[in-house]
Order: C-alpha cells, then sequence, then structure tokens
C-alpha cells in the first residue's frame, strides 16, 4: 500500500477513497489572525511566491485524486511529470486567482470550480487539506464534500507552540530548558532568567511559521530591546510566548507520522537538516539515528500521537525535533498537525528513492531579471536534470513558485524545489552544490 492509499486507511477507513487535495500553505496565517505577535517578527516572503507552493500537490496525489491548484501547470513542466511518471492525479482550477490569497480562498471565488466540486460528492470523496482552517471548513459546506480531518479549533490549538511545550512536560518527554509567557508582564523575568542559564535564547510566537514569528536574543542589551518595543502593549496584554535556550551546534530533525481516525499512531519518515558552511541547504533522507536517539524518538511518536487523539486529533502529523552534539534528543521543540514539506515528498521517495540511495530536498532561491521557462531550467541543468526511476540528478517538484513573484517591473526573487538525488549523502550534497552553480549561471548570478 503506498502512502497516500495509507492515508486514506487512516484518516477515512477506505484506502481505495478519493482525496481532492487542496495545499493551502502557510495555514498558520489563518490560525494567527488576533493572536500576539513579535515586534518586526512578521515579515514574510511574498505571499505570491507561498502560494503557489500549492502545486507541489501534484506530485502527491494519486490515480484518481484531484489537486485544486490557483492556475494551470506549466505545460512544459506537467509534460516533465507525466514523463517521469511523478503526477498521476489530475487538476481543477480555480477560475479566480489573487497571488496575494491562498488556493482556498480562490476556490472559494471560484462558482465554477465550487460547481465541479459538488459534482464529486460521491460519499468517498473528501476535501485533503494541508491544513484545516475556518476557510477550509467553509469550502467543505459551499462543496458538500467532507474533510478528511479534524476541526479547524482543534488543528489550531494543538498546533500552538505553547500547545507543544505543554503537552511535553505532560508526557514527561526531554524539554528544552524554558517557560512559557501568557502576558507581556511576564517576559521580563523569564527572559532575564533563561539568559542567566548562559548562551543565547529564542523567544517564539506561539503560531508562527517557516522560521519567522521569533526573535534570537543573543544578550541582555537585546533582551531590553525588545523589550522596550514589547512592553509598550502593557503588563496585562496577552503575549502567548515560547522563551527556550538556544542547544549550539545541534542537528535539525524533522519527523512525521499520522494519527488515524480511530486513534492509531504511524510512523511515516524522519529527515535532518544538511548546513554547509553553516548555510542550510535542505533536509537530507533517509537519516540513521544512533540507537538510543532512535528508541526515544519512537516512544515520543507514540506519546504524542496518542496525546493528540485524546484531544480530538487526526490526521498528519510533523514534528521539529533536535540531536545536540552529544547525542541528547529532544525530541519535540513543536508539533506541526498538518502536512508539512516531508508530506509531499513522500510519493516521490517510494517511487525514486528506494533503499540505497539518498537525498536532499532542497530549496533554490534566485533572484531574478526576468521570468524564466521550464526549458530554460532544464538546459541549465543538463546532465542533472532527473529523468526517471535510477537516475540521479535534480527532481524539479515545483515549478510556479519560480516566477510567482514576477511583476514585469525590475528583478523579483523566486524559488525552485527539487529533490536531489544521489547514490550517498555526499553524493546527493554536491548534485545540490552544482545544480545551484548551474542556476546561478542560467539567473547571471553566477557570471
Amino acid at each position: 500500500m503506498n502512502f497516500v492509499a495509507r492515508l486514506k486507511k487512516d484518516l477515512t477507513g477506505d484506502a481505495g477513497a478519493r482525496f481532492v487535495f487542496v495545499n493551502n500553505f502557510e495555514v498558520e496565517r489563518s490560525w494567527a489572525v488576533g493572536e500576539p505577535k513579535l515586534p518586526g517578527a512578521g515579515i514574510s516572503f511574498a505571499g505570491a511566491t507561498v502560494n503557489r507552493m500549492e502545486e507541489m500537490g501534484a506530485l502527491l496525489a494519486g490515480e484518481g485524486d484531484l489537486v485544486v491548484l490557483k492556475a494551470p501547470m506549466d505545460p512544459a513542466f506537467a509534460g516533465y511529470l507525466a514523463r517521469i511518471g511523478a503526477a498521476d492525479g489530475s487538476t481543477l482550477i480555480a477560475e479566480h486567482n489573487d497571488p496575494d490569497a491562498m488556493v482556498t480562498e480562490d476556490a472559494l471565488n471560484s462558482p465554477e470550480l465550487l460547481d465541479r466540486l459538488r459534482e464529486l460528492a460521491d460519499g468517498n470523496t473528501y476535501l485533503m487539506p494541508l491544513g484545516i482552517s475556518a476557510s477550509e471548513e467553509a469550502l467543505a459546506k459551499e462543496s458538500g464534500l467532507p474533510l478528511a480531518g479534524s476541526t479547524a479549533q482543534i488543528c489550531k490549538a494543538v498546533n500552538g507552540k505553547v500547545f507543544s511545550r505543554g503537552l511535553v512536560d505532560t508526557l514527561g518527554l526531554r524539554q528544552v530548558p524554558g517557560r512559557v509567557v501568557h502576558t507581556v508582564g511576564e517576559l521580563r523575568e523569564a527572559l532575564t532568567a533563561q539568559l542567566a542559564l548562559g548562551g543565547r535564547v529564542v523567544v517564539k510566537e506561539s503560531l508562527g511559521v517557516s522560521g519567522r514569528g521569533m526573535v534570537v536574543v543573543e544578550d541582555e542589551r537585546g533582551a531590553n530591546r525588545l523589550l522596550r518595543l514589547i512592553e509598550r502593549r502593557g503588563a496585562d496584554a496577552p503575549a502567548n510566548l515560547v522563551i527556550e535556550s538556544w542547544i549550539e551546534h545541534a542537528q535539525d530533525l524533522n519527523y512525521q507520522f499520522v494519527v488515524s481516525r480511530t486513534g492509531g499512531v504511524r510512523f511515516e519518515t524522519v529527515k535532518a537538516a544538511v548546513l554547509k558552511n553553516g548555510v542550510h541547504q535542505g533536509h537530507r533522507f533517509p537519516v540513521e539515528l544512533p540507537p538510543v536517539a532512535a528508541r526515544e524518538l519512537a516512544e515520543a511518536v507514540e506519546k504524542i500521537g496518542r496525546a493528540l487523539h485524546d484531544e480530538g486529533f487526526f490526521g498528519m502529523v510533523g514534528v521539529d525535533a533536535m540531536l545536540a552534539a552529544d547525542g541528547t534528543l529532544y525530541p519535540c521543540l513543536e508539533i506541526n498537525a498538518r502536512f508539512n514539506m516531508s508530506t509531499y515528498q513522500s510519493r516521490i521517495a517510494e517511487k525514486f528513492i528506494p533503499e540505497g540511495r539518498h537525498a536532499i530536498a532542497a530549496t533554490f532561491s534566485l533572484k531574478l531579471q526576468r521570468e524564466h521557462t521550464f526549458a530554460e531550467v532544464e538546459s541549465a541543468l543538463g546532465d542533472l536534470f532527473f529523468t526517471g526511476a535510477g537516475d540521479t540528478g535534480v527532481l524539479v517538484n515545483n515549478f510556479a513558485t519560480l516566477n510567482a513573484a514576477a511583476t514585469g517591473e525590475g528583478s523579483f526573487h523566486g524559488r525552485l524545489y527539487a529533490i536531489c538525488v544521489g547514490d550517498s549523502p555526499e553524493e546527493a550534497l554536491a548534485v545540490r552544490t552544482e545544480a545551484e552553480r548551474r542556476l546561478g549561471v542560467m539567473t547571471g548570478e553566477n557570471a
């Protein structure tokens, strides 16, 4: 049973159910509406680019499934996915496309698409969002298609970093030194006490996403600067922040499991961040953990999964963890009870990365002077361009984000998402490094 069939079995009871994937990346933006924010920590990468990440769902859908997109796929990119057998589903296009809106919002404003969704209601077709907020609940109501997941209220609650920290304490798992502050008035004492332990301190919004909604405090001067800004709100103002020590030289991990509708917990995968000269290169897989850490992680999966089901949650779960330089595992920094990047790589891994092969899931951030075609990307990668099972090289798994921020006026920033495949971790990293160089030549950054 492949990944999507397993997911369907877990969430609906039927491995043959049909999913309509709605890939509402950064659903946290919806959950965080009205929540307290850190000063200066909410700066976002161009929303138009993030919103086009929904194209990744095309590589997740199985035969008979559908994916809702903001715009049609580039024909050359769609042809590439078809040639290598990476996309088995079909697409539905929202006729109303606001670049700054998430795909769910576009769907709700697209009467023709809504009519098509209503036609799919057969008792065995489900909406499968990345994460569930009020917008996805509205889409379910408008379309008549049930959601394959928990309520928006439950999803928001269990995705908060404040919730994660409290749960780790309750479960008796190893915790990064720190505390939670609920009001602005509690922050000064908490920061002072944490800095006194030595080293840097990180302050996190409960519902921050993608590295945003957090501030790293280096010393007392940095603490006072943050406090001056936030204490203007008044001591009784809500804060809902997590204050933690920064664990130096730790390896960042992310693991993924599923909590079934009936409460079963099934582990899927673990990935590790890759750094080169201190610069993040992506996440590598597979990962072999030290035996003690592997055992502790397995125990954490079971405990966290059961606890989430007790809260009323079922669905995909991604957890951020750390492996310290001395081998100590911190098994839960935060819970992302939704799809994550690993989810969108699951079918790729099953099809193209058999045992003995290695991969790095990479993001190429490029400064562009103009829009580039998929043919140009293929030409730039040359013999690194992935052509199918058994190949090494670069498998592009999202092209829409490359040109999403283009306005026709001046330079802009684009992203290309890809899986870099090799016969060893070192070869996969070498493929990624060379691909970045070649793409830089294409854009003119590497003259």
